[in-house]
């Protein structure tokens, strides 16, 4: 019988801590807007930190993301900045581990997560068994 291993997945997520706590945001969109104001996709609970504090780019040809201060579209910059690993930037391309800071206490882990998923055995395998339970009835 042969082993087939585990087919990995890699996902990046944000893990950030606020005012409401600790949360995960699995990104998968090439766009998303952080902030307090409740239509950001990303919203930042915290009163230290901007309406539209910053925006993550998916970077083109790499899975990975670009932060970037304020709003781009509108020309406008976040009021506290935006700083990587405690240097001030005005935009940056993510690396794993790498923590942001928004404000006072306000601050998120950029992540590359990786899950595992293991491939079904087929259902012809002689290996395989049906569990009967003693009140007659077939569980699998």
């Amino acid at each position: 019988m042969t082993s087939k291993s585990a087919k990995p997945r890699i996902y990046r997520c944000l893990i950030i801590n606020d005012d409401k706590g600790r949360h995960e945001v699995v990104l998968n969109k090439p766009t998303y807007s952080l902030g307090r104001e409740r239509n950001c996709d990303i919203r930042l609970h915290s009163q230290f930190v901007s309406r539209r504090h910053a925006t993550l780019l998916r970077v083109q040809g790499k899975d990975s993301y670009r932060i970037v201060d304020g709003d781009p579209q509108e020309g406008t910059l976040s009021s506290n900045g935006l700083r990587i690993n405690g240097r001030r930037v005005s935009s940056h391309d993510l690396k794993n581990g790498e923590k942001i800071s928004f404000g006072s206490q306000v601050y998120a882990i950029y992540e590359h997560r990786r899950h595992d998923s293991f491939p079904t055995i087929p259902p012809n395998d002689p290996f395989d068994i049906t569990l009967i339970d003693p009140s007659g009835n077939e569980s699998q």
